[in-house]
């Protein structure tokens, strides 16, 4: 009965020597409230109905401008039994699971590998899909980061990073970074609703991390009234991810390889300066360092630091997957987005050659290939007999006229 009230004990959330009193300062209009934080759910859901209807309607003409095409898959033959085990078991049977499904479905082994190839085919997200996707998060991505920075480009804790801890905790908000903060934790909550149902990449156990850490974060900045150091860390957040999303819509499209190999560059370089030199050396420095100098530590100091450090903790291992694009990029053999572009749940084997989808077609093209084959070497071998034989009946006669 009583852990609902030490939820708010004055320590946990306040620097030692304040209490709520000292709060009630300032008005319930400019001082943030718990309360605030329960217009972020209908917010979440406001942002899941809108970007359905931008994915139906206004994604498909932006996509078809950009050249946006979806490849052509070969499905896979009904199979009753084969279908059965797909859904209910394993997406890629062990060769043990393919022995017992040949003696099952009364089909060679390579018949069966080409029909799982083909209905995991079936389950890739189309290219107009992903390009809904990113486009999406880059339209939310641009106007987030211009209204951010018109909001912020005045204030004295943009170009000073001490004012940021000026009179803390009693500081009050501004309706612009209220709209701000609401806007930003609804988008990241419609993120997290749609997770499930969102293209599965590589990082998905990260991006589920990433989320829910944002999420958090966000919400104990705007209780303890962290609020001006956490406007700074959502405008840096958004300067990148701003270029991942245009390079991955551009990468999508025909006819646009330079125009997506330079916004991956500039990414790149962003990216790398802002989540690994400016994130540290500045924001870290300002909630670690800085901070200590207005006030004491206290419980919602380090729980707020520890969210950082998680934040930090996944730039180091998004940075290491850019690096190895940039290598790849530099070397020539860019071909996919090592994290963005390559769906978690569909695997190419290892004897598909230039990323070409193996289908029922292309093992009647390789049977008939081999019968041409068979056929040219027989024709080959009668031609060798044949002359052989002839040269042997011509040296025969040859040494007969000779003895004679």
């Amino acid at each position: 009965m009583d852990l609902l009230p030490d939820v708010w004990r004055e320590d946990f959330w306040l620097p030692a020597g304040l209490t709520w009193k000292d709060m009630e300062q300032l008005a319930d209009s400019d001082r943030p409230l718990p309360r605030d934080l329960l217009i972020a759910l209908p917010l979440a859901l406001g942002f899941v109905a809108l970007r359905y209807v931008f994915e139906r309607f206004f994604a498909p003409p932006m996509g078809r401008c950009l050249g946006v095409k979806n490849r052509l898959h070969v499905t896979a033959t009904p199979s009753p039994k084969l279908e059965s085990f797909y859904t209910q078991r394993s997406r890629q049977p062990t060769q043990s699971e393919i022995v017992s499904l040949m003696t099952l479905c009364g089909k060679t082994q390579r018949q069966i590998e080409t029909w799982f190839r083909l209905r995991r085919n079936q389950d890739r997200p189309c290219q107009t899909k992903k390009f809904g996707e990113a486009a999406w998060r880059f339209i939310f991505y641009f106007t987030a980061f211009i209204a951010g920075l018109a909001c912020l480009i005045d204030t004295p804790w943009f170009w000073d990073r001490r004012e940021c801890w000026s009179h803390y905790p009693v500081q009050p908000i501004e309706r612009a970074h209220y709209w701000y903060y609401m806007l930003e934790l609804g988008f990241y909550g419609s993120l997290f609703l749609r997770i499930s149902v969102d293209i599965k990449r590589k990082d998905f156990k990260e991006q589920v991390i990433h989320h829910l850490a944002t999420i958090f974060l966000l919400s104990f900045s705007y209780c303890a009234n962290y609020i001006r150091i956490g406007t700074l860390v959502m405008l840096l957040h958004d300067s990148s991810d701003i270029l991942l999303e245009s390079a991955k819509m551009f990468n999508y499209g025909t006819g646009w390889r330079k125009t997506c190999d330079m916004l991956f560059v500039v990414f790149a370089v962003v990216f790398l300066v802002t989540r690994l030199v400016i994130f540290p050396t500045k924001i870290l420095h300002t909630t670690l360092v800085l901070s200590v100098e207005v006030f004491e530590p206290f419980v919602g100091y380090y729980f707020f630091n520890v969210l950082l450090m998680v934040l930090q903790a996944l730039h180091v291992f998004w940075a290491g997957l850019i690096l190895r694009m940039v290598y790849k990029f530099l070397k020539g053999k860019l071909e996919k987005d090592e994290r963005s572009d390559e769906e978690s749940e569909v695997e190419e084997d290892g004897d598909e050659k230039g990323g070409e989808e193996d289908t029922d077609q292309g093992d009647y093209c390789w049977e008939r290939s081999k019968d041409q084959l068979n056929s040219k070497l027989s024709m080959l071998t009668n031609s060798c007999v044949l002359n052989n034989l002839t040269n042997h009946r011509a040296s025969v006669s040859d040494r007969m006229r000779k003895a004679q």
